[in-house]
């Protein structure tokens, strides 16, 4: 599935960034409100293993997708989740089966695509979320807009978020779309549809 090619290239590029992390900059602040970069990433390794489990056929179990440590050595914890993640992505490709995700709904199992256009769409802008608490993510910003297949992905299922006010309340994973302007390209676009500020400093 080709989706899942992308996939598995949005996580090379946060992976990235997140090699740049050393161990005195885990208490930097993040756009992600009252999140620390070490709150955030284990966040996001927790992502990692909760999104690997339910592609492995796990029911709708919100305890796999818990904050997960990552000690001192978030980078080897993100490369290694991640690729345990692309591996069984192509697990739930072969057998054709659909993920449970109970942190977004629990009635039944999301389509295999839409689940990895989440993910893909988690990756890029938490990815984005350490490049900006670390001070540079034009990087990132400029290899995902660069890329037209990849960006055009990210911006669909972005896009579909819900952008209702009651799905933009506290609590909930996005805030209220703000303008994009008319100068930012796909990326910056895309944090602002989902309440980031493409300018945003720690």
């Amino acid at each position: 599935m080709r989706l899942i090619e992308l996939h598995a290239q949005s996580l090379e590029l946060a992976a990235e960034v997140v090699d740049a992390v050393r161990p005195e900059q885990l208490d930097l602040p993040t756009p992600c409100a009252g999140w620390t970069l070490r709150r955030l990433l284990e966040h996001v390794v927790g992502q990692h293993q909760g999104f690997a489990a339910a592609a492995r056929g796990a029911g709708p179990d919100l305890a796999l997708f818990a904050d997960a440590p990552v000690g001192e050595d978030p980078a080897g914890a993100f490369r290694r989740t991640g690729a345990e993640l692309t591996a069984a992505f192509h697990e739930a490709a072969a057998a054709g089966r659909g993920l449970w995700l109970p942190e977004i709904q629990g009635a039944e199992p999301f389509p295999l695509p839409r689940a990895v256009g989440f993910h893909l769409l988690d990756t890029l802008v938490h990815g984005w979320d350490v490049a900006a608490a670390l001070g540079d993510a034009a990087g990132l910003v400029a290899a995902v807009d660069g890329d037209d297949e990849l960006a055009a992905a990210l911006l669909a299922v972005t896009e579909a978020v819900p952008a209702a006010p009651e799905n933009r309340v506290p609590g909930k994973a996005f805030r209220p779309p703000l303008d994009p302007g008319a100068d930012g390209g796909r990326f910056d676009r895309a944090l602002a549809l989902l309440g980031r500020d493409p300018a945003w400093k720690a």
